[in-house]
């Protein structure tokens, strides 16, 4: 029986509730076989990020290695990727093993608004990776970074979704979470040619360390199983949703989503 396969490529948190801790629950709960490229250490909990360790590129370069000559994948999610030099060995590196199925969800900043990416990768991220993707993830706060430009309704979300695109990745989905439009969450997701709303109820709710790593490693859980990229991402929208809403009362801060919701133990 052939397994699904997917590939986190990012940094660690120590409070399990982002990060590849969140990314491999995920790939779990989706029934994929998950492996991991560790990026950066973080000392992190609920309440904010107290530390930082790179890691050297040519050490994540390894892992990838690794992993690569000898288990491959399916898909691969990038997350935190802290600096110029690491982005670009890590997008030479999904180019020398062609890699597929690339989610790249351009982490930049903590819940607890820690800066996660050094301002110089932002170009590297752009001009590198983001034509690699086959979907990106970034959020209002993310996609107006990348712009350099403001986003403050469903139209300046779509016209962000075009200039993305633009960039060279596949399909752009602009996660609205943060805007709130009429109580709802609203993502726009851009193929080039036409636009996808993807709706759900917005829940006022603290627990939401994670959504991000959480989202983009649904869509490249479903990705791996050979599911299109749009009902891949309409299918990481309804686990991220129902994540949400079970999210989970851990720590004094931004608790975690509920990454194995639905999922019943028999133990």
């Amino acid at each position: 029986m052939k397994i699904a396969k997917a590939l986190t490529i990012a940094g660690s948190d120590s409070g399990g509730g982002a990060g590849i801790q969140a990314d491999l629950k995920t790939f779990s709960a989706f029934g994929v076989y998950g492996m991991s490229a560790i990026t950066a250490l973080t000392a992190q909990n609920t309440v904010g990020v107290q530390g930082i360790q790179e890691i050297p590129a040519d050490f994540i370069l390894k892992q990838i290695e690794s992993i690569m000559s000898d288990i491959g994948t399916d898909a691969a999610k990038t997350g935190m990727l802290s600096n110029a030099e690491v982005v670009a060995a890590v997008s030479e590196a999904i180019t020398a093993y062609k890699i597929p199925n690339l989610v790249v969800d351009p982490v930049m900043i903590a819940k607890s608004g820690d800066s996660l990416m050094a301002d110089s990768a932002r170009k590297v991220i752009k001009e590198d990776l983001i034509p690699l993707a086959t979907v990106i993830t970034p959020n209002l706060f993310e996609a107006e970074v990348l712009l350099d430009q403001k986003i403050e309704n469903l139209e300046s979300m779509k016209s962000a979704a075009k200039s993305l695109h633009q960039l060279g990745c596949q399909w752009v989905v602009i996660k609205g979470g943060h805007l709130r439009l009429d109580s709802q969450a609203i993502d726009v997701v851009y193929d080039g040619k036409e636009f996808h709303l993807l709706k759900s109820a917005w829940f006022d709710s603290k627990n939401t360390h994670g959504t991000g790593c959480t989202f983009a490693s649904a869509i490249a859980a479903s990705l791996a199983k050979g599911v299109k990229p749009l009902l891949a991402i309409e299918k990481a929208k309804e686990f991220i949703t129902e994540a949400i809403r079970s999210g989970l009362e851990i720590g004094k801060g931004h608790g975690p989503t509920n990454h194995l919701t639905g999922v019943q133990s028999k133990w």
